[in-house]
């Protein structure tokens, strides 16, 4: 799945190099906290294990440091880090729109260091998402694209925006029947606490499969 969203990228590049601005080394949209899942939590953390003990622990670091200033307004947000017991109009708080603050895996020199495996988020940002039957699924790209056209308003970006997230759907609840023994359709953190979730002990999830 995360194959095809690449390719659709790729191809939007190829397309419109003239209007697509996004190059490697730019993180200019690696800003602020936002919302992933646990499926995209679990893959990041793959890609996070294998990176140097150094690396990590300098990345862990800021993760902790994330997550105290989020305690200073939910005290009680622990392990495992999940944010579906409070309503979703509540995590607004934790992810202002004012905080610039660069994403804990970005590298010096501006690019990512677990690129490969960026969450799904990551790889949709910067561009609309326009479905193939023509429903705008996302209207907002990155000001630095498209500065002399509307691409809402071009064809070639399209892509099954509909069935591929229909297919994220039912990977999470695969992934959730084997990782807690029940499929469930949405469990939410955010990168600096995924990188601190403890995978291996299931034991505290309990609370999240009631």
């Amino acid at each position: 799945m995360l194959d095809k969203i690449d390719a659709w990228f790729a191809r939007s590049m190829e397309l419109y190099p003239e209007s697509i601005a996004c190059r490697s080394g730019c993180s200019a949209c690696c800003r602020s906290t936002f919302d992933i899942t646990l499926l995209d939590a679990y893959y990041l953390k793959l890609g996070f294990d294998q990176l140097p003990e150094a690396t990590r622990e300098r990345v862990l670091a800021k993760c902790r440091e994330r997550l105290d200033l989020m305690r200073e307004t939910w005290p009680e947000f622990d392990h495992p880090y999940l944010l579906n017991y409070r309503d979703e109009e509540e995590w607004d708080a934790l992810m202002p729109d004012e905080d610039e603050t660069p994403c804990v895996l970005l590298g010096e020199d501006g690019r990512c260091l677990v690129y490969h495996y960026r969450p799904m988020t990551c790889r949709l940002h910067g561009i609309p998402l326009i479905d193939t039957g023509g429903e705008v699924m996302h209207d907002e790209w990155c000001t630095m694209n498209f500065t002399d056209a509307d691409p809402l308003q071009i064809d070639g970006l399209k892509a099954p925006f509909d069935a591929m997230l229909r297919e994220e759907v039912a990977l999470f609840r695969e992934f959730t029947a084997a990782l807690l023994g029940k499929r469930m359709n949405e469990l939410d953190t955010f990168i600096p606490t995924a990188l601190l979730i403890d995978f291996e002990n299931c034991d505290t999830f309990k609370d999240w499969i009631k």
